[in-house]
């Protein structure tokens, strides 16, 4: 037995299955975002975000280009965890952050989620309070404070001493592009905070 449908039938039932459809495209197309631009460590990412007054989503966009979301991410250099921190840089937080928050701590703790997460939105903190502009604190968490105030001082880099229209370091202009569109991406995802 064959169902005829009416010309209206036909109609509604073909809006039905472009709406069930397009719910199970965007269900997916969520699925892939949600992979892609995870939220791990949410708790934690959160309570530093605030505590240091950072943009969760530039947190989330550093954790994704530093390390993937790996815990136990080692670099050529020696940097660690999550949001990649030298042992320099480490010891250097620890004098900013305060003796009896980091005396604790030694650079293998930073392979620990909270601490690493606490650290690295610390300096992202710092970074910001100094220089203002992402791509400037981006460039400073990669190549160094005295390597970006030094590109800010010259014309060749830098017409207002605030922003950087040249990076001169491939691998930094790199990451601070890569970091830059992670960010973007969270924030379009993303939009609290």
């Amino acid at each position: 037995m064959v169902i005829r449908l009416k010309g209206w039938a036909k109609i509604v039932l073909s809006i039905l299955c472009l709406v069930i459809f397009f719910f199970f495209v965007k269900i997916g197309i969520d699925v892939y975002h949600s992979m892609m631009y995870p939220q791990k460590y949410a708790v934690l990412v959160e309570q530093y975000a605030d505590l240091y007054q950072v943009d969760q989503n530039l947190v989330y966009a550093v954790i994704k280009t530093e390390s993937g979301f790996q815990p136990n991410a080692v670099s050529e250099n020696n940097a660690k965890g999550l949001m990649q921190i030298t042992e320099d840089t480490f010891q250097w937080i620890g004098t900013k952050i305060g003796k009896k928050q980091t005396s604790q701590y030694v650079h293998d703790d930073m392979l620990r989620p909270e601490v690493n997460i606490m650290y690295g939105t610390y300096l992202l903190s710092y970074l910001l309070n100094e220089f203002h502009d992402y791509e400037v604190v981006l460039s400073a968490y990669h190549a160094g404070r005295t390597a970006t105030n030094n590109w800010l001082s010259n014309q060749e880099y830098s017409s207002d001493g605030k922003t950087l229209e040249v990076i001169p370091y491939r691998d930094t202009n790199h990451y601070v592009d890569k970091v830059m569109r992670n960010y973007r991406k969270y924030q379009q995802l993303y939009l609290k905070k």
